[in-house]
């Protein structure tokens, strides 16, 4: 799954959410580490319609402008946790070979920050 994919799927776990909403949800969960751009967005979310892991949840009008929201399905609920186990193991994995490689860095590693400087995600 591909890091913007996650990060929308995460988004939309705890309750339905329109296009901005998403945006805002992502840069809050990553400490505003990850920041998605709209094109980038709609054009996740019309591929996760597709593919049946999120749908259309309600639509509404604010000032005149519309807005669509979205909602995880239980089969995005189904990959969400699929990945989120996959990267529990890699990152344990990671932790195993530094520590087994070079073991003066095992005490760096509870200091390591929780996202790395990642910019945009296009």
């Amino acid at each position: 799954m591909r890091e913007p994919t996650f990060w929308i799927l995460t988004a939309l776990a705890a309750e339905p959410r329109h296009g901005y909403g998403v945006l805002q949800e992502v840069s809050r969960l990553t400490g505003g580490q990850v920041k998605l751009l709209a094109g980038t967005l709609y054009a996740a979310l019309d591929r996760l319609t597709a593919e049946g892991l999120v749908e259309a949840d309600h639509d509404e009008v604010v000032d005149g402008r519309s807005r669509r929201y979205y909602r995880l399905t239980s089969d995005g609920a189904t990959a969400l946790e699929a990945e989120a186990e996959r990267l529990r193991l890699s990152a344990r994995t990671a932790r195993q070979q530094l520590a087994a490689g070079r073991p003066e860095l095992g005490p760096a590693l509870g200091r390591t920050a929780a996202f790395p400087k990642l910019g945009r995600l296009a």
